[in-house]
């Protein structure tokens, strides 16, 4: 099995959904998740460049984007097709070119869905 690392912005709350789905996803244990976002954490490259892409160490070989996102699909038997599948370069060029789409509206995405888990955590405590 090879080693897998990725590193998430703990403080993004699109990427906590994300990572907290491929948690219960890696039923192995077969990824290790870590929050880039902490002080404590170190990072193998400048800290800001990690949080502002997903980034993935995969046997030893740093990944970044779509890449990584494919590492991490590989190592999780029910996205494993998907993972391989993005080996093909037509296929990873595809993904990365969505990726960059993506983050392009992370930060508005971001403010809905923080808005939306206030909301909610507002709605169970009993505060508006």
């Amino acid at each position: 099995m090879s080693e897998l690392i990725v590193w998430h912005d703990g403080n993004c709350p699109l990427c906590q959904r994300e990572i907290a789905l491929m948690r219960r996803l890696d039923r192995r244990g077969a990824i290790s998740f870590i929050d880039a976002g902490d002080p404590a954490t170190a990072c193998p490259i400048d800290r800001a460049a990690m949080l502002a892409r997903f980034h993935a160490r995969e046997d030893g070989r740093m990944l970044t984007g779509a890449a990584a996102f494919a590492a991490m699909w590989r190592a999780i038997p029910l996205l494993r097709p998907f993972g391989l599948a993005a080996r093909q370069p037509l296929v990873l060029a595809g993904l990365e070119r969505a990726y960059r789409g993506f983050l392009r509206v992370r930060p508005a995405l971001q403010r809905i869905v923080s808005r939306r888990t206030s909301r909610r955590h507002a709605a169970r405590t009993g505060r508006s």
